[in-house]
């Protein structure tokens, strides 16, 4: 059995979608039962033997479900216990400061612990080796560590951009015909990869785990450079714009802002994010 974190996102989802179609036995751990259609929506997976979450819905094909939040270290712990293996995530609390997803990592990786689950896969990023000068991914570097002390096998995935983030610029493209850019130079190619491939990654991890603690670079990308995209249905000519840089060390403790961001994960900074 394999505990799965995340699985209404995209990441945790695919991860998901991936064991299930390989046949293995997957226990989907959900903040919210509610949203479990999100995690295999539109995919096809074998049919698995249908528990009923606490709200009475159908889980959505997972043989198991439970509910836990990432905040809540013992029933974290109950939710990771008895499997081979689990996947896990740093989410990023919107305006948290860095105390708060310090303590975040500490609760997560004190529930690995408690649980005595052997084997951690863990979603990282490009850049999570570096200590500092990365911006928020030094959250990231925080979790691996501590992760590595909790006494179970980790496997650790560093992912560049997901290319899904395209969504998130699309209303601007479309509308303005402007595609913004945070790095340095819109003519900076940057990695990005998939998530259902980083999904694949994390599926092959637990189950062909290895003896030994590894850290995974995903390299199932695409190279974009961003000042060759092309706007369509843009009322205006497609370009590129690349917001100012913002005055401020984008590693002030308890800082949160564009100036954090852009300084993270830059091609020429850290190799991707």
């Amino acid at each position: 059995m394999f505990a799965i974190t995340g699985v209404t996102g995209h990441v945790g989802g695919a991860a998901a979608r991936a064991l299930l179609a390989a046949n293995q036995p997957v226990r989907a751990v959900v903040r919210d039962p509610q949203l479990l259609g999100r995690a295999t929506a539109g995919s096809e997976v074998p049919a698995a033997a249908a528990v009923e979450d606490v709200a009475g819905n159908d889980a959505a094909g997972f043989d198991e479900v439970a509910v836990a939040d990432f905040s809540d270290r013992a029933a974290l712990a109950t939710a990771l216990q008895g499997c081979a293996g689990a996947f896990v995530l740093l989410p990023t609390i919107p305006s948290g400061d860095d105390a708060a997803h310090r303590e975040l990592a500490g609760t997560i990786a004190g529930a690995v612990a408690d649980s005595a689950v052997p084997h951690v896969v863990a979603l990282s990023s490009y850049g999570a080796e570096l200590a500092e000068g990365n911006g928020p991914i030094r959250w990231l570097h925080h979790f691996e560590n501590l992760l590595r002390d909790t006494g179970a096998r980790v496997t650790v995935i560093r992912s560049p951009h997901f290319q899904e983030k395209v969504e998130e610029v699309l209303a601007p493209a479309r509308d303005a015909g402007i595609y913004p850019v945070f790095g340095e130079s819109a003519d900076v190619p940057a990695p990005m990869v998939a998530t259902r491939d980083i999904g694949a990654a994390v599926a092959d991890a637990l189950v062909n785990s290895s003896p030994s603690q590894q850290d995974i670079n995903t390299s199932a990308h695409v190279e974009v450079n961003t000042s060759t995209l092309t706007v369509v249905n843009a009322s205006a000519p497609g370009t590129i714009h690349t917001p100012p840089r913002m005055d401020g060390d984008s590693n002030v403790p308890g800082t949160v802002n564009t100036t954090l961001y852009e300084g993270a994960g830059t091609v020429t900074e850290v190799g991707g994010a």
